[in-house]
């Protein structure tokens, strides 16, 4: 039975600290480039976009078929380090529990 205390207190410890990184993931802001730094984008920890920055000279009429991939290519490196560092900041957070090897927990 102690043990059974002892691993529902740590069931709510992990839940408190889940919460807490959850918020801490919400809040993050991370860049992402692509076109060699002509294009960035910033996503928010769950990988919503926050803004994009364009360099002026990629502002042509011909050339917005590119500008568009630029874009989409650098929203997707921000949201690839947002969720490694999401990743990341779980690992930390459950160093050292019994988890059962891939086991995703929700962020």
């Amino acid at each position: 039975m102690k043990d059974l205390m002892g691993m529902m207190k740590q069931a709510k410890e992990l839940q408190e600290k889940m919460q807490g990184l959850q918020d801490e993931v919400a809040a993050m802001e991370v860049s992402g480039t692509s076109g060699g730094g002509l294009v960035s984008a910033v996503v928010d920890g769950k990988g919503g976009l926050k803004s994009i920055k364009i360099d002026p000279s990629l502002a042509k009429a011909d050339e917005i078929e590119i500008l568009e991939d630029l874009i989409v290519a650098a929203a997707n490196d921000a949201r690839g380090k947002a969720e490694a560092a999401a990743q990341e900041k779980m690992q930390e957070l459950t160093a050292g529990l019994p988890l059962p090897p891939g086991m995703k927990l929700p962020i």
